[in-house]
């Protein structure tokens, strides 16, 4: 359950910020660095990320862009089952001397 809120609080976060990036662009105003919404993505935001990308019609022709976050949806999704096997699990009770 924890998990599920944080992803759909990353998300949140993901569409707000996509939503004034795409206002900054059309008013000529100070942007959102791309680093921030890909870290937003990387840290369990993507689906937001992804839903606000089609949504507002923003950053579809950057592909350099398209294709890191296409990587930090695959980060994450990795490090999630990574974490969710027992091995993951054992090693960082260990590593925080709870086992």
């Amino acid at each position: 359950m924890p998990l599920i809120v944080a992803y759909l609080l990353a998300s949140l976060a993901a569409v707000i910020l996509y939503g004034v990036d795409k206002t900054a662009a059309r008013r000529d105003r100070r942007r959102i660095r791309e680093s921030t919404l890909h870290l937003v993505a990387l840290s369990g935001g993507w689906p937001g990320a992804l839903l606000a990308r089609r949504w507002f019609r923003h950053k579809t022709r950057k592909q350099p862009f398209g294709a890191i976050l296409w990587g930090c949806v695959a980060v994450n999704v990795g490090l999630v089952a990574w974490l969710a096997t027992a091995e993951a699990t054992a090693g960082l009770r260990r590593l925080a001397g709870l086992g």
